[in-house]
């Protein structure tokens, strides 16, 4: 016997098909993993646009990706608590904020250890990185997935004195984030180290605070820090560095296939922005030179030497593990 609907039961169907295809849709998307990136950087930085540009849409199928920045999500030097505690999925990390909690990190802070940009990856990528690693991931519950050019920190100064030498900078209040690591290192470069937060470096150089900071100099021109100094130093004391980080609870919880493309959006992202800050800097003297600033090179031997030498006799290189830093050189 055969079955006929009527109209307004075909309709209802259709409706019902209709209802069901939406709410499943809705829920697909509400599945999507949300991941939360804290950091002090600039929205308009390299690191912003790599991430933004790169990074999120190649994980938008599966992961819904919000960069925070200009610390706007967590304080800045709070981020990898956050994840430890399970309050963050993603950071931008430091070798500095890292050596707070594994000694060792301080390595990868001291001045001229590595040599480029290249030399960078080369390190990130080699064995030797497994132990630091896995101390991270167990400690922190944060897994390292790519290292993030940020360039070569140079000294940039609102006096008019000309700095040849560590010598030069004696009594140059010079702006350094405030852990031990960075603090050392402004000591090691001759200059009297003042901790102050990032999104505080504009004010504290117009009003006098600070006499000085270290940046790259695409740092220096996205933060308009040109505006309140004088001159450039091209120290290059530190090829300086984030690890991208991410929660390993929100790892643990993807499938291979996720686990797999999100570290790929990583390591291109970071080769994307790693090309695009190298371009940079390439081209900022000139512009640093039009604005007014005097942009020279000092004696880099005598700055080498004295950071090298106080780094090797400071507690920092006790923890080093044994025989590492010839492993690094050789790389």
């Amino acid at each position: 016997m055969g079955f006929l609907l009527s109209r307004r039961s075909i309709l209802s169907i259709v409706v019902s098909i209709a209802m069901l295809c939406f709410f499943a849709n809705q829920s697909f998307a509400g599945d999507k993993i949300k991941l939360r990136l804290a950091s002090s950087g600039s929205a308009t930085g390299t690191r912003a646009i790599a991430l933004t540009k790169v990074f999120g849409p190649a994980v938008s199928e599966f992961a819904n990706f919000e960069p925070h920045w200009n610390s706007s999500l967590f304080k800045q030097g709070t981020e990898l608590e956050a994840i430890a505690r399970g309050n963050l999925e993603m950071a931008l990390a430091s070798a500095q904020e890292l050596a707070v909690y594994f000694p060792e990190f301080s390595i990868f802070t001291a001045g001229y250890v590595h040599r480029d940009a290249a030399h960078q990856v080369a390190v990130f990528h080699d064995p030797l990185m497994a132990p630091f690693k896995k101390k991270v991931e167990k400690a922190l519950k944060m897994k390292l997935l790519s290292v993030v050019y940020l360039g070569r920190r140079q000294v940039n100064i609102r006096t008019e004195q000309k700095v040849m030498t560590p010598a030069d900078l004696k009594g140059v209040r010079l702006r350094m984030p405030g852990t031990d690591a960075w603090q050392f290192l402004g000591k090691a470069l001759g200059a009297s180290p003042v901790p102050m937060a990032f999104s505080e470096v504009y004010t504290g150089l117009q009003t006098g605070s600070v006499d000085g900071q270290d940046n790259p100099l695409p740092t220096v021109v996205d933060k308009k820090l040109y505006e309140v100094t004088k001159q450039i130093i091209l120290t290059s004391h530190l090829v300086d560095l984030n690890y991208l980080a991410i929660s390993t609870k929100v790892w643990n919880n993807l499938t291979p296939n996720q686990q797999a493309r999100v570290q790929a959006a990583a390591e291109t992202s970071s080769e994307y922005g790693r090309l695009k800050q190298l371009s940079l800097e390439d081209s900022l003297v000139s512009f640093l030179r039009d604005k007014g600033l005097k942009v020279y090179e000092p004696n880099l031997d005598a700055f080498r030497k004295r950071v090298q030498g106080m780094f090797l006799k400071s507690s920092f290189s006790k923890s080093w593990p044994k025989g590492l830093i010839d492993k690094i050189n050789s790389l």
